[in-house]
């Protein structure tokens, strides 16, 4: 009897499981941020309008303008006639008005201004033909295989599409690279033009989902109800996509489903080696020894079930010739549980180790005769 309420027990466990990774959108996926480990995906390559989530890459080739030092928060963007005859979700800029970099991007992050976009391309590019040209060549950097952009904003054009696949690549790059963009996505009330313009987030998650970091969402009759929801827990962030979403509301909870489902499931752990790991020697090196370290790359992604007690074992070369340069592969960390491998992780130089010349040498050879003696 107890085995077979046990395998009752395993079988809801299985289906509550299922359930819980169900979506109504058609298009849907789950991005764990610091490793770019997908942990769901629906349709995720389908080509579809983002709508106004296009604007993440707007964000962050501003943000990667601010901190590449061509751009500043306190700079003052102009608005052009092009910019304030956008429609759609904007803070009605009239031709002329001038507001800083920092205004500009509350407002594209808050409510999704349309306007705002279009003058922070125009500012950043000299126009949204120009900028537009600069998305679509960081799309490809970036590997967004499925997008093609035709406008800073995401209005409705004909051939503006992307994918939730695509959308998490730039989310990602975004949260990773740039995490003062959270200063305006996590903003869930403010205002603009000395209190005269109220402001309120359009991403409801910021309010009522705990964790919640941004990002962005979008609408238009034909790409339905989009979001990419970022949140963060117990120092995991994961980037949640939903596409084509029928109502606003199913939107919002079928990212929290899958934000749920990443939190629920996953675990980020840091591997730090379990004893020093010991020096290689270096043969005709100016030193005997390098000493190796474990890359940047030391983050996994764990099921939480196996984030209990893991194993470790360290491969090393048993020796190197010199030159090593710095990151040098001088072995290998294993990380196990039980008898599972589940990763195995560089271990590098972690100096540099010159080759030793003849005149370096020769005090060596010289000592070396004299004992013989």
């Amino acid at each position: 009897m107890k085995k077979i309420l046990a395998l009752m027990g395993a079988v809801l466990l299985l289906s509550v499981s299922a359930r819980a990774v169900e979506v109504s959108a058609p298009s849907a996926l789950l991005m764990e941020k610091e490793t770019g480990t997908v942990l769901f995906a629906k349709n995720e390559h389908e080509k579809l309008e983002p709508a106004s989530v296009t604007k993440i890459m707007t964000l962050l080739l501003t943000m990667e303008a601010i901190d590449g030092g061509t751009l500043r928060y306190e700079d003052t963007v102009t608005a052009s006639p092009h910019a304030c005859s956008m429609g759609g979700s904007q803070i009605w800029l009239k031709e002329g008005e001038r507001l800083t970099v920092d205004e500009m991007l509350k407002a594209v992050c808050v409510v999704s201004a349309n306007d705002c976009a279009v003058a922070l391309a125009e500012h950043l590019a000299g126009s949204e033909e120009s900028f537009v040209e600069r998305m679509n060549r960081r799309a490809a950097e970036l590997g967004m295989n499925d997008t093609t952009f035709k406008n800073a904003c995401g209005l409705p054009v004909e051939g503006h599409v992307t994918s939730a696949y695509d959308i998490a690549l730039m989310s990602r790059e975004l949260m990773l690279r740039h995490p003062d963009i959270r200063r305006y996505t996590t903003v869930w009330m403010d205002t603009l033009r000395d209190g005269a313009s109220s402001l309120v987030n359009t991403n409801k998650l910021v309010r009522f989902y705990d964790g919640t970091t941004g990002l962005k969402t979008g609408s238009t009759n034909a790409a339905g109800y989009c979001i990419s929801a970022t949140a963060e827990r117990d120092g995991m962030e994961l980037i949640a996509v939903i596409l084509k979403g029928k109502t606003s509301p199913e939107r919002f909870a079928d990212a929290q489903t899958l934000l749920n489902y990443g939190f629920a499931s996953y675990a980020l752990k840091t591997v730090i080696p379990d004893e020093p790991l010991p020096p290689v020697p270096v043969r005709l090196g100016t030193q005997a020894t390098v000493q190796p370290v474990l890359g940047e790359e030391n983050q996994l992604l764990l099921e939480k079930a196996k984030t209990g007690e893991l194993g470790q074992s360290v491969t090393l070369e048993p020796s190197v010739q010199a030159p090593v340069a710095v990151g040098d592969r001088l072995g290998t960390l294993t990380v196990t549980f039980g008898e599972e491998v589940l990763a195995e992780l560089p271990l590098l130089a972690g100096e540099e180790v010159p080759r030793i010349t003849f005149r370096q040498m020769l005090p060596r050879v010289l000592r070396i005769a004299c004992l013989v003696e």
